[in-house]
């Protein structure tokens, strides 16, 4: 027997998917280890051996794969803690990243400082060179001047080098020869070309993206090769796969070789989840509806779409606050991340207004209800002494929760500051974490033109099920979908993930003047360097496909949309195709259409999606009900709502319910990975494959 197993780790918890080629999923949760991220991994898959009584060493030494999200790049670059790097450019050209590009979310703010660049100017060095907008040499590579300023880098400390020459997409042989400097003067510094990495028009994206990414190298090298020798030392010698910000999964070696793509990759696995669920449940429950994808984790919130059953994606990403943090720069899923997690720090500012977040109690000490040392009042806790979770059936009966210590971390820093009583008091931390995830869905979703009120929620994460009705009454929405593995949400997604990589190049032209000879030979040369990826993996492959794309824009526009192609060839009536397409999606997105204009072409996409591994329905294999769990599922208790106060609510055990049951609210499921929370005037179904229809003012059976 094989296994597949495929790992989200968060900041608080790592989450962890296993199935087997005779069809059994397990899933499980464990604290993450901050220092050693492979103490997590170990941790959930040692209570998976117990659920499938084998071991922990031989569920590695039998896993063909292990697919592996992190959030480890991502926290690097938000805190500042990647290695030194250097920016090499074209002279003239220093202040690119300084000067950036967007807007202030506070226009008549005349005092706030401006934002750092992502490389400091003491580490920008200018080199002679000068390629113009035809790809032309103006200016010849004056190698003295290369050699010098990779002497300086090093000298300052620098790791690695971010090489951003302008119109390098359209001429990279300048920026290849620096390379070549840079190996021959310094062979240890990591290198990252910005024609190799993001061959796209605006040179404050690309340049931002290159030095993101150079500067993750030497941290992800380490890391990466680190988890490698963990998984070795405990017989894992299948494929290792990692997420990526694009929504699917690349080979270790191709994300040690462009390291960015790693930022955001557990969020990003949430939605390929979401569209398996919706897939499975089918059009009786979802209705060829929008999804709002919400994953609670204990750190953060996340919130993506699936719209018309595709996951949205966009080159909009910024790293930290908008305008004021740094631009990805590359096109990834669409995720909207807030510090509102189980996680997050609730505290009372000097005006003695309740407050919540950025900070996370995280795993270590964790919240106060946890026993690890935390004293600051976390959604967890308020979640605790409302009533919400079950002290002794936390994470399936693993870790008993202290009510007690969760009692008295809100009433020191939360209820007796503000002169409430303690329900109150956690009650008002749950609303103001619902208050924050409901203003991200928002931004998410009216920027894509999509109704919250007309599309149903999938709600994901640890913490998800405690918050999620409240916020789909803010949002006006009757109906949330969750699935029975929402614990575990973007692992899951993790596991249904296939191999997608991108490939693009820049030709500047027109629907009205298109050079099909120039179109077709670049288009040619994407599909063969799609045809030597595929070649070079390793997985076992099931199924291979390929799309390709034009990025097109009305004349003068800013910016473009992605118009899909029926191959690698255009011909003059592919042309008539694209042009009319593009008015079709101008005017399903801007609500206009110029059908007189022309449609300019920036850039032309390819993309490569290799499905892998056993492909098969994965259902959840649950394990027995622990004397804890069995327990609390017997009888009833009180619970506090803000609406009605603390009345009686029951408390059922996942294990106990069968298909097209129904539990009305007020009432507690319990999930081995998650509780869910069924409010007054809410109802959930049970769907097949252990998933749940919750319905707001039901008061007869769900059909």
């Amino acid at each position: 027997m094989q296994y597949q197993i495929a790992v989200d780790t968060g900041g608080t918890f790592t989450d962890v998917v296993v199935s087997s080629t005779e069809g059994d999923t397990w899933i499980s949760k464990s604290l993450t280890d901050a220092s050693r991220a492979f103490n997590g991994i170990e941790g959930a898959i040692a209570d998976i051996a117990r659920q499938a009584d084998t071991s922990t060493e031989h569920i590695f030494e039998n896993a063909a794969l292990l697919l592996y999200g992190t959030t480890r790049s991502t926290n690097a670059v938000v805190e500042g803690k990647t290695d030194a790097t250097a920016l090499l450019c074209t002279r003239g050209f220093r202040d690119t990243l300084y000067l950036r590009e967007g807007g202030k979310l506070e226009p008549f703010n005349y005092h706030m400082a401006y934002p750092r660049p992502y490389v400091p100017r003491r580490l920008t060095f200018e080199i002679d060179e000068r390629i113009n907008a035809l790809g032309e040499v103006v200016t010849p590579l004056a190698e003295a001047s290369v050699r010098s300023a990779v002497a300086a880098a090093a000298d300052a400390g620098a790791r690695a080098i971010a090489v951003s020459l302008l119109w390098s997409m359209l001429h990279p042989e300048h920026e290849r020869r620096v390379r070549e400097i840079v190996t021959e003067l310094a062979p240890d510094m990591a290198v990252t070309l910005s024609h190799e990495l993001n061959p796209i028009v605006r040179e404050y994206r690309r340049t931002s993206s290159t030095a993101i990414d150079a500067s993750l190298k030497p941290l992800m090298q380490g890391y990466l090769r680190r988890l490698a020798t963990d998984l070795v030392d405990v017989g894992f010698t299948g494929n290792l796969l990692l997420a990526t910000s694009f929504g699917g999964a690349w080979e270790a070696a191709d994300v040690i070789e462009k390291p960015i793509y790693s930022i955001g990759s557990g969020p990003a696995l949430a939605p390929r989840a979401a569209l398996s669920l919706l897939e499975e449940v089918g059009a009786e429950v979802a209705a060829g509806r929008d999804a709002i994808v919400c994953d609670v984790g204990g750190t953060t919130f996340d919130v993506s779409v699936v719209a018309d059953g595709e996951i949205i994606r966009t080159s909009e990403s910024w790293l930290g606050e908008k305008f004021r943090g740094h631009m990805l720069g590359i096109s990834c899923v669409d995720v909207q991340s807030i510090g509102a997690g189980g996680g997050s720090i609730a505290w009372v500012d000097e005006g003695g207004l309740l407050r919540l977040g950025p900070h996370s109690a995280g795993a270590n000490p964790g919240p106060a209800a946890y026993g690890r040392g935390g004293t600051k009042p976390t959604v967890t806790d308020a979640a605790t002494v409302l009533g919400y979770l079950d002290p002794g059936a936390f994470l399936g009966g693993r870790m008993t929760l202290d009510v007690e210590a969760a009692r008295t971390a809100i009433r020191l820093d939360a209820a007796e500051p503000l002169g409430l009583t303690i329900d109150e008091a956690a009650s008002g931390i749950l609303h103001l974490a619902a208050e924050a995830m409901v203003s991200a869905i928002k931004d998410v979703t009216i920027s894509q033109g999509i109704d919250p009120r007309a599309a149903i929620i999938v709600s994901g994460g640890g913490a998800g099920g405690l918050n999620i009705a409240n916020i789909a009454r803010e949002l006006d929405c009757t109906e949330i979908l969750v699935p029975g593995f929402a614990g575990v949400m973007s692992a899951w997604g993790g596991h249904r993930s296939d191999i997608v990589t991108e490939v693009r190049r820049t030709l500047i032209t027109t629907s009205n003047t298109l050079d099909e000879t120039a179109v077709n030979r670049l288009l040619a040369e994407l599909d063969r360097e799609l045809d030597t990826k595929a070649r070079s993996l390793e997985v076992d492959i099931t199924s291979v496909s390929k799309e390709f794309f034009a990025e097109a824009r009305y004349p003068n526009q800013l910016w473009e949309l992605p118009i899909p192609l029926d191959g690698p060839h255009l011909s003059a009536q592919d042309t008539a195709t694209l042009t009319e397409r593009f008015h079709r999606a101008h005017e399903r997105h801007y609500s206009v259409r110029e059908d007189g204009s022309p449609v300019e072409i920036l850039t032309w996409v390819a993309r490569l999606t290799v499905t892998h591994g056993m492909e098969s329905q994965l259902t959840i294999t649950k394990p027995a009900a622990t004397p804890a769990t069995t327990a609390a599922s017997a009888g009833g208790q009180s619970a506090y709502f803000p609406e009605v106060g603390r009345i009686p609510a029951r408390r059922v055990n996942s294990g106990r319910l069968l298909v097209g049951e129904r539990v009305d609210g007020p009432a507690f499921i319990d999930e081995p990975t998650t509780t869910i929370v069924i409010p007054p005037d809410w109802a959930a179904q049970i769907l097949p494959g252990s998933h749940y229809l919750m319905t707001r003012g039901a008061t007869a059976p769900i059909d």
